[in-house]
């Protein structure tokens, strides 16, 4: 279920004057009055949180469990492994 955010639309009573964030179904009327001063409120568009996909397939476990190999930089030219199968050091010499 969704957390939405309302504001009231003139001046508010102390539970409503800074917003309020009311957990409602996607089904559920947006509210409309405050329930303690019944003013007027409406709903307020906020920024959505995102997931931005990726960052699990890169940790060890996952880069082992599907057959590759990861190494990481431990100097200029030299990377050591940290999953995986192969040496445990690669230098560029």
């Amino acid at each position: 279920m969704p957390i939405y955010a309302y504001a009231p639309l003139a001046q508010g009573c102390p539970a409503c004057r800074d917003g309020l964030e009311v957990l409602q179904r996607l089904a559920d009327a947006p509210l409309t009055h405050c329930e303690a001063c019944g003013g007027p409120i409406g709903r307020v568009l906020g920024a959505p949180s995102v997931v931005m996909g990726g960052a699990h397939r890169l940790k060890e476990s996952h880069v082992a469990k599907h057959g590759y190999t990861q190494y990481r930089r431990a100097g200029k030219g030299v990377y050591e492994k940290t999953a995986g199968k192969g040496p445990d050091i690669i230098t560029g010499d």
